[in-house]
């Protein structure tokens, strides 16, 4: 009778298991750092984007001396409004590529004139309904530090 000998080697079923647990604690202990931080990525990026329109909005008026009306909306930063008072100085091209919804896939709401201002633009945050707490909380252009 003849030995075959076997120069290969395995992993136990005692390595897998450690291995199996020491992933287990890394996910449990880096996993709610990392989930917890999406809504605070969401809010600043409703923030950004807010900023973005607003330099948007400044752009049209200093090319038309008034802002868009509430009827004309954001999309009058992309097409030429057909409504309301109509712009002699739109900037062919528009002010913005597109009209971004907020990052929880609402629109924006736009008002002019506004309660704070010559406008009001914001995000009703993660509800998408007004007021609210946390992640749910309204982000306002004037509110914005």
């Amino acid at each position: 009778m003849q030995r075959l000998q076997s120069n290969e080697k395995g992993f136990t079923l005692i390595e897998i298991m450690v291995v199996l647990i020491i992933l287990g604690l890394l996910v449990a202990i880096v996993a709610p750092k990392i989930l917890g931080r999406t809504d605070d990525a969401r809010i600043t990026a409703a923030k950004l984007q807010i900023r973005q329109l607003e330099d948007a909005l400044h752009l049209y008026k200093l090319d038309n001396a008034v802002y868009p009306s509430t009827e004309q909306g954001l999309d009058s930063l992309v097409n030429k409004p057909a409504v309301g008072e109509v712009p002699t100085h739109w900037r062919e091209g528009g002010y913005v590529p597109k009209i971004p919804n907020d990052p929880w896939s609402h629109p924006y709401v736009y008002l002019s004139p506004g309660a704070h201002g010559e406008y009001d633009l914001l995000s009703y945050g993660a509800d998408g309904e007004p007021g609210g707490e946390g992640k749910n909380a309204d982000i306002e252009s004037w509110n914005i530090e």
